[in-house]
């Protein structure tokens, strides 16, 4: 039998969290749309989640999971946090690897997403949203907040890029 990405139910946290502060909203809908990308490749087989099948565009599933593992990476860890983690798929001359899967391992790279997100959690406990970094690429000051906002806005995009490549591959739809 072959490989399955694990299903997962939706626990839909950010509605439980409607009275907390900005920081118990902020990761709940964060948390939620993580939650939101896995559920949409759950039980699907490492080819399906490589489907190109909205043409033109070459996104796929497994695509979208390697480019949020990078971008929570990016965000939260390098320019944030000031770590030196470097890059999981992309290079300084392909700054778009992470969208190649051909040649993929979509469980390890399903499990690298979830690690990461572990890690940018660890990274993240206790800091504050006035908390600001220099960004090293714009080399101006930005704030814990800011990045939070990025990274939502970030997910709410392409989490309906996932909708649609899922309801492409076998019709499921729903949140």
């Amino acid at each position: 039998m072959s490989w399955r990405a694990p299903e997962i139910t939706l626990t839909r946290q950010q509605l439980a969290a409607v009275e907390g502060d900005e920081r118990t909203l902020a990761d709940a809908w964060l948390d939620s749309h993580r939650e939101t990308l896995l559920w949409k490749c759950g039980g699907l087989t490492a080819e399906q989640l490589k489907l190109r099948c909205v043409e033109p565009s070459k996104l796929s599933l497994l695509g979208l999971v390697r480019h949020m593992a990078e971008v929570e990476r990016d965000w939260f860890r390098t320019r944030f946090a000031g770590q030196r983690v470097g890059y999981l798929y992309c290079t300084d001359d392909d700054l778009n690897a992470e969208f190649e899967v051909d040649g993929a391992d979509a469980e390890s790279d399903l499990a690298a997403y979830v690690r990461e997100i572990e890690s940018v959690r660890r990274t993240v406990a206790g800091r504050s949203l006035e908390e600001t970094f220099m960004d090293p690429r714009r080399e101006i000051r930005m704030s814990l907040r800011w990045v939070y906002s990025v990274m939502i806005q970030e997910y709410a995009r392409h989490n309906g890029h996932a909708d649609l490549l899922r309801e492409r591959i076998d019709g499921a739809t729903g949140h």
